[in-house]
C-alpha cells in the first residue's frame, strides 16, 4: 500500500487548527497520509535530527522511502504541478516522507539525508499552518487526480 508520511518536530497544539487538519485526513483516501510528531529540542538541530531520523528509520525498514523536506529554499510548485509530481514519486516509490524541521530548520543529518525538497512559497509560515498546508495540499492532489470539482482551475 502506498503511504504518505509527515514527520513534524514539536506537537500540535491548537484544537482549531487540529479540527481543519482532521477533517482533511479523514478525507485522504489514496495514499494514506499519516502524521508523525517528534519531540522539539529547545532549536538543537543536532538532537532534533536524531528524532526525526529514528523516525525516519522506524517508517523505512527496507530503505525504499523517498524522503522530502520541507524548506523555503525547495522547489515551489503549483497544486496541480504536485499532483503530477506525487503521481510519479509513487511509481517508483511505495513510501514517500516528508519533513517539516524545527523552528531552527533542518539539521546537517536530515539534510544530507533527502533526496528532495519542496517549498510551500516563498513565504514563512508558522509549522502548525505549513503542517495544515501541506495536510490540504495532498488532498488537493488526490481530488486532481480523481477529477473531483474540490479543484478548481
Amino acid at each position: 500500500m502506498k503511504e504518505i508520511h509527515l514527520i513534524v518536530v514539536g506537537k500540535l497544539k491548537d484544537k482549531n487548527i487540529e479540527s481543519l487538519e482532521d477533517d482533511y485526513l479523514k478525507r485522504v483516501k489514496a495514499p494514506k497520509l499519516q502524521i508523525h510528531e517528534v519531540k522539539a529540542q529547545s532549536e538543537n538541530l543536532d538532537l532534533e535530527g536524531q528524532e526525526v531520523e529514528k523516525k525516519i528509520n522506524d517508517i523505512s525498514k527496507n530503505g525504499s522511502a523517498h524522503i522530502v523536506l520541507l524548506s523555503e529554499w525547495g522547489v515551489e510548485k503549483d497544486s496541480l504541478e504536485f499532483s503530477n509530481w506525487l503521481e510519479n514519486l509513487f511509481q517508483a516509490h511505495s513510501n514517500l516522507i516528508f519533513v517539516i524541521g524545527g523552528a531552527a530548520g533542518h539539521g546537517k543529518n536530515i539534510l544530507d539525508l533527502c533526496h528532495s525538497k519542496l517549498s510551500l512559497g516563498k513565504m514563512t509560515y508558522p509549522h502548525k499552518l505549513a503542517r495544515l498546508l501541506f495536510v490540504e495540499q495532498v488532498y488537493r492532489a488526490q481530488t486532481i487526480r480523481e477529477n473531483h470539482p474540490y479543484h478548481k482551475n
